[in-house]
């Protein structure tokens, strides 16, 4: 089972049986692997349940830094 499949299964999760709302936080993410999770979010449904922060590689270390923090809060 790929890293994509297990978040999704968990947001899902969180979304259906306890009607929570999930955080993702994407350090390092590339921008296409970002967009193929919003877009498998969305046709899974989830999508709406869910808030996703990116700190993508081309950004300064002190910005990616900060994304962990940011879904924290």
């Amino acid at each position: 089972v790929g890293k994509t499949v297990l978040i999704q299964e968990m947001i899902q999760r969180v979304a259906q049986n306890h009607g929570g709302v999930s955080v993702f936080a994407g350090v390092g993410e590339r921008t296409r692997e970002g967009n193929d999770l919003i877009g498998e979010m969305d046709e899974a449904g989830v999508l709406e349940k869910t808030a996703l922060v990116f700190g993508q590689m081309d950004e300064q270390p002190g910005t990616r830094l900060r994304v962990p923090l940011t879904a924290l809060t």
